[in-house]
């Protein structure tokens, strides 16, 4: 597992049992400045998805960017199966290349032989239904087309960890409502591990199996609600409607606490 320690390490035999593991993380980013992250404690699963919501500033992304190495605790141990995945709000696909090149370069960047990377990068395509695609470049593509070409993308890169910070925030209601039947296809498909950061709690609740609510800052885990919907799910079934009411009030009873 790639490790990232600061005041505590765990137990390498308990790590290795997850995908993901923090273990009392605090993170400020100044010796004298205020947390942003306080004792924050994650334990993701093979193959589990799990969301993430909270208020604007509660620390979500830095949660995130934790996780891929991009910054490291103040305190505590991180912990995952292997360097992940960070897939952004902007699929961030390179505008001169096609989108078949651009999961092509995902290919290469992970060793995979030239004569073997249009076939792989045709099939991760046709994983997202782009199959058509492979030879038109970003700007001839919709936002969600783009979004699914990053999906493929970051599948090509062959991790077991997927961290996605608001991958959909600025796509369409019915756009996002397909993107996710791709999604949750593609996370069955592969048994990735996701970890998965959005402000619309509907969306976290048709995508995950748990969903974790972080209180504003100092940002900590406050409440966890394991979703047992089966699937195919819809953004506007009443289940996730009930569930997503339900997290949506606790939200705002933590937005209130944190506003005096």
């Amino acid at each position: 597992m790639s490790m990232t320690r600061g005041a505590h390490v765990a137990d390498a035999v308990t790590t290795s049992r997850l995908a993901v593991e923090m273990e009392h993380v605090t993170k400020r980013f100044s010796p004298q400045g205020p947390d942003v992250l306080q004792d924050v404690s994650l334990h993701v699963r093979p193959g589990e998805f799990v969301s993430l919501v909270g208020a604007s500033g509660c620390g979500k992304s830095t949660l995130l960017n934790l996780l891929a190495g991009l910054e490291s605790p103040s305190s505590g141990m991180i912990a995952t199966d292997g360097a992940p995945t960070l897939m952004f709000q902007e699929s961030a696909l390179m505008p001169w290349l096609t989108a078949g090149k651009n999961v092509e370069l995902a290919l290469l960047l992970r060793g995979v032989p030239r004569r073997e990377r249009k076939d792989m990068a045709m099939e991760l395509l046709t994983m997202v239904h782009l199959e058509r695609s492979y030879n038109q470049r970003p700007h001839e593509l919709s936002g969600g087309m783009r979004q699914r070409v990053a999906i493929a993308r970051a599948i090509a890169q062959d991790r077991r960890v997927l961290l996605m910070d608001e991958p959909f925030a600025a796509l369409d209601a019915i756009t996002r409502d397909l993107i996710h039947e791709e999604l949750t296809r593609v996370w069955q498909d592969t048994g990735l591990s996701v970890v998965f950061v959005t402000h619309n709690v509907r969306e976290a609740v048709r995508l995950g199996q748990r969903v974790l609510l972080m209180s504003s800052r100092p940002g900590r885990i406050v409440k966890e609600w394991v979703i047992d919907i089966a699937e195919p799910r819809r953004l506007d079934s009443p289940q996730v409607a009930d569930i997503a009411s339900q997290i949506t009030d606790e939200l705002r009873q933590e937005i209130r606490r944190h506003a005096h």
